[in-house]
């Protein structure tokens, strides 16, 4: 593991299971994409308590496959609060062997939504 992802703890990890897999024999790339959305909302969670939904995600290109039982990574940080919206990035890895590997990356914005579901200010807790 690098230096400086040792420091570093996931907002989640996960094993990945059977059903999880393609005719190939990894992880569909929809159920990385819904832990990466988990992920993020997990970290807006670090700034609101309030709720949330997925307004945009950035574009992901996988760079190495993901296979059936490894553990895999999503270690998320906020890069933009505004009035209505958090921006938060992921990344995701797998420990394959004695090396750290990275899956892909995503931009994502949530925004912060009252009962009705229309755009509210953010508080911050």
């Amino acid at each position: 593991m690098s230096e400086h992802l040792s420091h570093r703890d996931p907002s989640i990890r996960v094993v990945l299971q059977p059903k999880d897999t393609n005719s190939q024999g990894t992880i569909f790339g929809g159920i990385i994409l819904s832990y990466i959305d988990l992920a993020g909302a997990v970290q807006c969670a670090k700034t609101t308590r309030q709720r949330v939904v997925t307004v945009a995600v950035k574009e992901v290109q996988f760079k190495s496959p993901v296979y059936m039982g490894e553990v895999v990574s999503f270690y998320s940080s906020t890069t933009r609060v505004g009035t209505t919206s958090i921006s938060v990035h992921v990344d995701v890895e797998v420990f394959r062997g004695h090396e750290t590997i990275p899956v892909t990356q995503a931009d994502l914005t949530f925004v912060c939504v009252d009962a009705n579901g229309k755009p509210t200010p953010i508080v911050s807790i």
